[in-house]
């Protein structure tokens, strides 16, 4: 199985910045997109950003300008860089990644969430 583990999250103020880190370990071939998602309270889930194994990425409009994705293939690491932080970032951010197992002779691949870091920002 493969865990993705996830960290960084806190309290901060409005204008402020945080760095959320996930790590994912296990029955790793090869990891293809990893991304980030949200959940305030009362809303569904929602994509913040995603980066493909060729570190293509994409944004949700909310957060152009102020997040940014990076991952280190090396390290199985995924990161979000998030500045000027505003209340509405207010929200459990959980890792996702799609990744390609050993399975006896063969690969699968499925998809996995970690357990969610909490992120407040206050005004």
């Amino acid at each position: 199985q493969v865990q993705l583990v996830e960290s960084g999250g806190g309290l901060v103020q409005a204008g402020g910045s945080l760095r959320l880190s996930c790590v994912a370990s296990g029955n790793i071939f090869s990891i293809n997109t990893m991304g980030w998602y949200r959940q305030a309270p009362g809303k569904q889930r929602e994509l913040v950003a995603r980066i493909a194994s060729g570190s293509s990425t994409n944004y949700a409009d909310s957060v152009k300008g102020r997040f940014t994705i990076s991952r280190d293939i090396a390290k199985n690491t995924v990161y979000l860089q998030m500045n000027s932080l505003k209340p509405e970032d207010t929200a459990v951010y959980y890792c996702n990644a799609d990744v390609t197992s050993y399975s006896g002779p063969r690969r699968e691949t499925n998809n996995y969430w970690g357990q969610g870091t909490q992120v407040t920002v206050s005004s």
